[in-house]
């Protein structure tokens, strides 16, 4: 009996192609048919409607400045762009609030192409003619100490001497470091912007020995991003290079920066090269590099030698560099900085009076413009942090000038081989005046060996650039509206940028005093900068109650004092 073969669920291939050709045919009909219809509601559906741009609200904040404006206009000014490249121009620049929006060239090949192209207009003019228009410089490292010295003081000091960005310890306490930035960004108040500088772990709920756990940088650090902090201090951590590492990996991935401190106490474990290499975004002053080039595995140290005695601490700072190993120095750890990524931060101007005391004493701007308070602070005296220029000999002055031109040459070979150098003063400290600094800092950059322009790059694109901060440092259509309005080109003579200018021939031949920086322009804002001036210098004259009875620096130089055996 044969058995009958079950039909297949499933057609011949040939039967299946000629029933499913129809339907296909039919459904390509129907989509064709649909498509102009589709296409037609799309173009009939209205498009969503931009989010309104809020107006433009000019502020005035007395004589000192008023901005942002909905137009403002710079004309004719030469134009250092701020990456590097020389003066270009003249240009009339335009802003709108904060914001440089258009760029004209006005050099005479432009000029004669353009034939009779009107000049820019707008709510404010600003002639600029011989003038110069840089970025507003940002200073990576600086402090604004506490009271009896007003805030204010800092503020415009730093803005009327160029910086109009700034990473400030939170000197006055971690929420008012917080709330300053917060009223600097809404333009309440006349002062840079600030990223404030606060320790691993401040304003969360991580304290004591969880601090230490690597395993829990990751949640740290998201918590202190969730805060609105931009920049983690790594100070004391050096202990454990795992730790240091872990929060330098969680904090690039919460578009976070590091900055390090290498104490002296932790280099055996920390140097610059491990540093660099497990991820820190960038190190602070002179420490670590001189005992990453060491034969020996640490600094050698004096058998005196305690920590918390500032004044051992900083001769040893200094010490350090004359025994170091240079070839290694200037060659294999240059290399290995550059090649880790590393930024330098060399504030050198901080540690200037370690090589010569006396001059840092007596700068002619301080009796003008150095605050009491700071003075007092300065003054030599175990108690208080940076005041430890006493027993300070010429051997450490000598050893200090030596580090200087040993730590010059390292600068230069680092920024040689590609390396970022940015800029930073950690001012309002050891005899370093905070706006002065500012200018002083550029000069000792220039003594490295850096080109002027690398060194107006280190405080403006680089600077930026390590803050992550892609919309400041250049001056662009399209970048903030951050720039400084300098009498004379600080590519030429970088003492332009003080407040007092500096001496130079006019056209006719006759000595003049240029005018420094006559206007910085923070956020759009445009400043006054010889008015801030008139108010430090208020302020200093107002603080001068607080003088000492007796000043061991300066009583031996005042008129009619008598000799040092009659005092």
């Amino acid at each position: 009996m044969t058995v009958p073969r079950a039909r297949s669920r499933f057609c011949p291939l040939s039967m299946r192609r000629s029933s499913l050709f129809p339907l296909a045919a039919a459904s390509l009909a129907t989509a064709l048919a649909a498509a102009p219809v589709a296409v037609a509601a799309q173009r009939r559906a209205p498009a969503p409607a931009p989010a309104p741009v809020p107006p433009v609200v000019t502020k005035q904040f007395g004589d000192l400045g008023a901005g942002p404006y909905a137009s403002l206009v710079i004309r004719n000014a030469m134009v250092i762009p701020g990456h590097g490249g020389p003066p270009a121009g003249p240009y009339d620049i335009k802003i709108e609030g904060n914001m440089i929006t258009e760029m004209v060239a006005f050099d005479p090949v432009t000029a004669e192409r353009a034939g009779g192209r009107p000049r820019m207009t707008g709510d404010r003019i600003i002639e600029a003619e011989g003038k110069y228009v840089m970025p507003g410089m940002i200073d990576l490292h600086t402090h604004i100490r506490t009271l009896p010295q007003e805030i204010e003081y800092v503020y415009y000091l730093k803005l009327a001497m160029g910086v109009t960005t700034m990473v400030n310890a939170a000197d006055r306490g971690y929420e008012d470091g917080m709330r300053e930035a917060k009223r600097s960004a809404a333009n309440e108040m006349i002062a840079p912007r600030m990223f404030p500088l606060v320790s691993y772990g401040a304003g969360t709920t991580f304290k004591g020995r969880l601090l230490d756990d690597p395993a829990l940088a990751p949640q740290v650090v998201k918590a202190m991003a969730a805060n609105g902090n931009r920049v983690i201090s790594m100070d004391p951590l050096g202990w454990s290079l795992e730790l240091v590492t872990a929060i330098a990996k969680a904090a690039k991935e919460n578009g976070m920066i590091t900055s390090f401190h290498l104490q002296p106490a932790n280099t055996a474990v920390t140097q610059a090269v491990r540093a660099a290499c497990a991820g820190v975004t960038m190190i602070e002053h002179h420490y670590g590099y001189a005992e990453s080039s060491l034969d020996g595995s640490a600094q050698q140290f004096p058998r005196s030698y305690e920590y918390g005695n500032e004044s051992e601490r900083f001769r040893e700072a200094g010490r350090v560099w004359t025994y170091a190993n240079k070839e290694r120095l200037l060659n294999a750890v240059a290399d290995s900085l550059v090649k880790c990524g590393v930024t330098m931060l060399p504030t050198r101007v901080v540690y200037e009076a370690n090589r010569d005391v006396l001059r840092a004493t007596s700068l002619p701007w301080t009796d003008k413009y150095t605050h009491q308070a700071l003075w007092n602070w300065n003054l030599p005296n175990p108690a208080f942090h940076g005041a430890y220029h006493y027993d300070w000999t010429s051997d450490d002055e000598y050893n200090w000038t030596s580090a200087y031109r040993l730590w010059g040459d390292l600068i230069y070979e680092f920024n040689k081989r590609g390396g970022r150098v940015a800029f930073g003063t950690d001012d309002n400290y050891i005899w370093a005046t905070p706006g002065f600094s500012t200018v002083r800092e550029l000069q000792l950059q220039r003594e490295t060996g850096m080109q002027t322009l690398d060194v107006l790059k280190s405080a403006t694109y680089h600077s930026a650039r390590t803050l992550g901060e892609p919309l400041l440092g250049l001056v662009r259509p399209g970048y903030k509206a951050d720039l400084l309005l300098v009498d004379g080109n600080p590519a030429v003579n970088l003492k332009y940028l003080y407040s007092f200018g500096d001496l130079t021939l006019d056209k006719s031949g006759s000595m003049i005093r240029t005018n420094g920086i006559v206007h910085t322009i923070k956020d759009g804002i445009v400043l006054n900068n010889a008015k801030l001036m008139d108010e430090v210098e208020r302020m200093v004259q107002a603080s001068r109650k607080l003088a000492p009875a007796k000043d061991p620096v300066r009583d031996p130089f005042r008129v009619g004092a008598p000799p040092a055996g009659k005092r």
